[in-house]
Formats: structure tokens, sequence, C-alpha cells
């Protein structure tokens, strides 16, 4: 599993010129699910979202999570996270989870996020999508797990 988390003011996702999902101050995740992952990888990298402190205090110092900051989080699945580029100029996506597998995990995923308090709005799994956002810092962590 690989997660690219970015700290954002606002993020929006649109799918056939429909804007399906916008939030504010938050965290715009992009999940890549991979053959072997689990539901239990799936609450840990939650969990550990859930408490990342990357927002700023009065003191300027990143020492705030999303919750102390009435942040919210847009997940967006992106199997291309998963691209092996290590033969020729085409990615493999072979590493990828089969989609009738990675999307009941996603949603598992995303109800361990709500379940720990936090206001979540998703992509549309499989869609074409237009993700918009405006990078806060710019803040990107990546959570990333092999287990295969």
């Amino acid at each position: 599993m690989r997660i690219v988390v970015q700290r954002v003011t606002e993020a929006s996702v649109t799918v056939a010129q429909n804007q399906i999902a916008r939030i504010g101050k938050g965290f715009l995740l992009l999940v890549g699910i991979e053959q072997g992952d689990t539901l239990s990888l799936a609450h840990k990298f939650a969990d550990k979202i859930t408490k990342l402190r990357v927002f700023s205090d009065q003191n300027d110092k990143m020492n705030l999570a999303l919750a102390d900051v009435a942040g919210q989080i847009l997940s967006v699945s992106q199997f291309t996270l998963l691209a092996d580029t290590s033969h020729g100029n085409r990615p493999s996506f072979t590493q990828a989870m089969r989609p009738e597998l990675a999307e009941p995990l996603f949603e598992q995923f995303n109800d361990r996020l709500r379940a720990n308090g936090l206001l979540v709005q998703t992509g549309e799994f499989g869609a074409d999508m237009q993700v918009n956002l405006h990078n806060d810092g710019p803040v990107t962590i990546i959570f990333e797990e092999r287990v295969s």
C-alpha cells in the first residue's frame, strides 16, 4: 500500500465535468492498493494519518493533527502509484490489486478514517477524475509498506 498525503488549503474532484467532492483545509490522500494488502494494514495507515501532526501550532511548529484544525480528507484511489518503471518506457501495473478486491479495501480504509472522527469525502473509484488542489506548504508525506 502506498498513500501520498498532501496538506491542502482546498481540494476537489471532478468526474465528467461534475464536481463530486470538495474540501477546505485538510489532506488530499492518493491511495494505491497493492496485491496482498490487508485490512489491518489499511487500518494501521488510517490510524497513523489520523494522528499525523503536520499543521502549525501557535509557535509555527508542525505539531497539530487534522482534528486539531477541524480539517477534512479527500481520499482518491490511484492505482498508478504502484507503477513499475524498471523495464522499458511503459509502466507496468501488475502489482496493483484487482479493482473488485481493491474497492472494498479502499472503502474500509475510508470507513476507518470516519470511525476515527474525521470528515471524509472520496473520488469515484475507477473513474477518470480531475483532481484540483492547493498544496499548503507544500507538505507531502508518503506512507508505504510492501507486503508482497
